[in-house]
C-alpha cells in the first residue's frame, strides 16, 4: 500500500510540473496558474486560469511592468476518514507575476475590468493613447 502511494505520489508531482509551473524558491507559494496575455487595439488583458478558487480571495497587485495576482485554493477534503486516490490539481496558496508588454513599464496602467467566469480571471487593462 506504501509503494502504491508513494506512485500516485510522484504521478501527480509530474502532472504538476508538465500543466503548471512550481513558483520559485518562496516555501509559502508554491505553484503558478497559467495565463494568456492578449494585446488588442484599444486594451490589454489577462487570462488566468483558477478554478475552484473562491473571488473573494483573489488579489490583484499592479507593478512596474505587470501585474501580481495571488490567492489560496483550499484542498477541497476536509474529512479525516477520506482516502485520498488521486491528487492532481495544485492546491495552496499561489503568487503569479505576470510581465505586460508596455512600451513604457514604469507609467501607470489602469486596470479598467476584473471578472471571474468559468474558473478563469479575466483582467483588462486600457491602453494608453499612443501604444
Amino acid at each position: 500500500m506504501w509503494g502504491e502511494a508513494l506512485s500516485l505520489l510522484e504521478q501527480a508531482d509530474r502532472l504538476h510540473r508538465q500543466f503548471f509551473r512550481v513558483a520559485g524558491s518562496d516555501s509559502q507559494h508554491t505553484w503558478e496558474p497559467p495565463a494568456d496575455v492578449v494585446e488588442s487595439a484599444n486594451a490589454l488583458q489577462v487570462h488566468i486560469a483558477l478554478p475552484g478558487v473562491p473571488a473573494d480571495s483573489i488579489t490583484v497587485a499592479i507593478e512596474p511592468g505587470g501585474v501580481v495576482v495571488s490567492a489560496l485554493r483550499p484542498f477541497p477534503c476536509r474529512e479525516v476518514e477520506a482516502y485520498i486516490h488521486r491528487i492532481e490539481i495544485p492546491y495552496g496558496r499561489f503568487e503569479r507575476r505576470i510581465l505586460l508588454p508596455l512600451e513604457d513599464p514604469y507609467i501607470p496602467i489602469d486596470l479598467v475590468g476584473k471578472r471571474l467566469v468559468d474558473g478563469v480571471l479575466t483582467l483588462t487593462f486600457r491602453k494608453k493613447e499612443g501604444a
